[in-house]
């Protein structure tokens, strides 16, 4: 065995009332690294956290051992440069960013220019740092003048097939209701677009900021976990994925371990995650963000086009056979941590 790691993670890592891909993707790492883990779980409303909880994190940091690794989710991290100061030269500080804090859509210019200046603070205090997709590692590289970022894509876990109906559908979007994630753009082309065709939409995810909508059709049903959110996978046809920015899209790889295809937009890590199949097809399609009429052509085209339907199923079958594992997460982080 080892060395001990120590793991810094935001408060709340296995609430289920508020899943995240961030949180699954420490959860199930951290089960799988061959290292003894002493995990750090900091609560507080990261990446600005209130004074109690920046000095629950400076206290926790203090205990530490030196000379010890300390893996370090960038959500509770790149916020807060001051409390790591004090221990880069004692710690080994790696950091893991699963999103740049100034990549959440919305924010105010000046608020972005904050976030992004504290996160280039602290990944520049880190002897390491990783990202989870070739394309989210140059943007970090790029944007903080770093030399090399690490990358540690997600795997996913095994899963049975989904068995398609004839008329394609049953559509699924599995992500927190937020801005980024886009699902106002969905609702808008299901409404705006395609009323005229057969169709449901089922939106599984914490409503964080909740779309208004008018069509019976849609149905937003909060988060959903285990053999809930099985069952949701099981019972559609297509996955959509609308987000406006993305670093990786677990919920991709996700939905293709099912063999479902899927619609998402053109951004961050998300064509990594989709992928291509032996041939070199694509098991669905990629569209421009922020484009509801783009999306509705997507749709429009799965949904009245069954030789495209059985084109796209037999890419997501095969892409299915290739799909990165969570071990190999693991190792690929172990290794990393060892440099």
């Amino acid at each position: 065995m080892s060395s001990p790691l120590w793991a810094v993670l935001p408060g709340g890592i296995d609430d289920p009332a508020a899943p995240s891909g961030g949180n699954r993707y420490d959860r199930i790492v951290l089960s799988l690294l061959d290292r003894d883990v002493h995990e750090i779980a900091v609560a507080g409303s990261w990446p600005s956290p209130a004074p109690l909880a920046q000095a629950a994190l400076a206290r926790a940091l203090a205990d530490i051992p030196d000379n010890s690794d300390v893996l370090l989710d960038g959500l509770v991290a790149c916020g807060v440069p001051s409390l790591l100061e004090p221990h880069a030269r004692r710690l080994r500080l790696i950091v893991l960013v699963h999103l740049p804090l100034s990549d959440e859509t919305g924010l105010p210019a000046p608020e972005r220019d904050r976030l992004r200046a504290l996160e280039r603070r602290t990944l520049h205090l880190a002897d390491t740092v990783i990202a989870t997709s070739s394309q989210a590692a140059a943007t970090i590289s790029g944007m903080h003048d770093l030399p090399a970022v690490k990358v540690a894509a997600p795997g996913v876990s095994p899963a049975d097939p989904a068995t398609p109906s004839p008329s394609g559908g049953r559509l699924l979007c599995v992500a927190s209701v937020t801005h980024r994630k886009g699902q106002d753009l969905l609702v808008s082309a299901l409404q705006d677009h395609l009323a005229d065709l057969d169709w449901r939409c089922t939106f599984a995810g914490a409503l964080v900021e909740p779309v208004p909508h008018t069509d019976p059709r849609i149905r937003f049903v909060g988060p959903l976990a285990d053999a809930d959110l099985d069952a949701a996978y099981a019972e559609a046809d297509l996955f959509v994925l609308p987000s406006r920015a993305e670093t990786y899209g677990m919920v991709v790889t996700e939905a293709l371990a099912r063999a479902l295809p899927v619609v998402a937009t053109e951004v961050g890590g998300v064509p990594e995650a989709l992928g291509l199949a032996a041939d070199g097809s694509r098991p669905g399609t990629l569209i421009s963000p922020g484009d509801p009429p783009a999306l509705a052509n997507a749709l429009r085209a799965w949904l009245t086009d069954p030789d495209l339907r059985n084109r796209w199923r037999i890419a997501a079958q095969d892409r299915r056979r290739t799909l990165p594992t969570w071990d190999e997460t693991a190792r690929i982080l172990t290794e990393i941590i060892q440099l």
